[in-house]
């Protein structure tokens, strides 16, 4: 089983989608909240290169944020990551 890892905010429409679909396709996974946590957001950016909410992150790798997680579901792309 893949391991899976999204930072996340509270209020972030694009969290709750991201979240959305990798429920629907049942997969376990770590949410990281980053809200009023300076030092969890710093080690989101340094592992991602990215400021913004959701990161993703498969096997250890970064995938971006909700919508690359969606580029992938279409591609097929994401179920070969999976496995």
């Amino acid at each position: 089983m893949a391991e899976i890892i999204i930072y996340t905010t509270e209020i972030c429409p694009y969290c709750v989608r991201a979240k959305q679909l990798l429920d629907r396709k049942g997969l376990d996974y770590s949410e990281i909240r980053v809200d009023n946590n300076d030092a969890l957001r710093n080690e989101m950016i340094k592992l991602s290169g990215r400021r913004t909410v959701p990161q993703i992150f498969i096997n250890g790798k970064s995938i971006g944020g909700c919508d690359d997680l969606y580029q992938l579901e279409l591609s097929g792309e994401l179920d070969k990551m999976l496995k």
